[in-house]
């Protein structure tokens, strides 16, 4: 006769709620940058100047806002592919994980480019966040010695490797600076939520 002990059906549960509360967070970021976007397009693209401003202390309030914020409809939807699927791969880990390292790319990578984007420049929209994702996701696996977090990563780096090497070169009208620093936000916070592993007991 097979059973399920209390202990494994309680493991299941939590599972499953860390990945639904994960998967609710990632839909709310979203949905945030979606309405943003309407009401940014009802007021004429009036929300935009809120963005990161560089080197302006004023502009230090656009770190929290320009991720969502956008330069229109194609701009929002070349970001909110990317940022699903690999939000989804970190918010399977619980709405924690995921909040944890949305706050220290979006904080860190945004510190970085209103230090170093050029004077005046308004910086605007998610890929810093959809950069911080991916480096985050191609890192952890080597902080948590994970052999399935690994191979995740290397996914990412060949589905997205190309496009994310070209984000960090030289364009007009595209910020490196924030893909740069999205990215090493990233692996800044891969490093700093690796998983608690227990001690090796020694040996005698």
């Amino acid at each position: 006769m097979s059973f399920s002990t209390p202990a494994r059906r309680r493991g299941t549960v939590v599972d499953g709620a860390k990945i639904s509360s994960g998967i609710k967070l990632l839909v709310l970021l979203v949905g945030l940058m979606w309405i943003s976007e309407l009401v940014d397009t009802a007021l004429n693209g009036e929300l935009d100047q809120y963005g990161i401003i560089s080197r302006d202390p004023e502009g230090l309030f656009g770190i929290l806002t320009a991720p969502f914020l956008h330069l229109g409809f194609s701009h929002l939807i070349s970001n909110t592919l990317p940022l699903v699927t690999l939000g989804a791969l970190i918010a399977v880990s619980g709405a924690m994980r995921l909040f944890s390292v949305t706050a220290i790319v979006t904080t860190i990578g945004g510190l970085g480019t209103w230090l170093i984007s050029p004077p005046n420049t308004i910086t605007i929209g998610a890929s810093g966040l959809v950069f911080g994702y991916a480096a985050y996701l191609i890192a952890r696996g080597a902080f948590n010695r994970r052999i399935g977090q690994v191979l995740i990563g290397v996914i990412v780096v060949l589905v997205w490797g190309s496009a994310l090497l070209g984000g960090l070169l030289p364009q007009d009208g595209i910020s490196w600076q924030g893909h740069l620093f999205g990215g090493i936000a990233g692996v800044l916070a891969a490093w700093v939520l690796t998983d608690e592993r227990p001690k090796s007991k020694p040996v005698i």
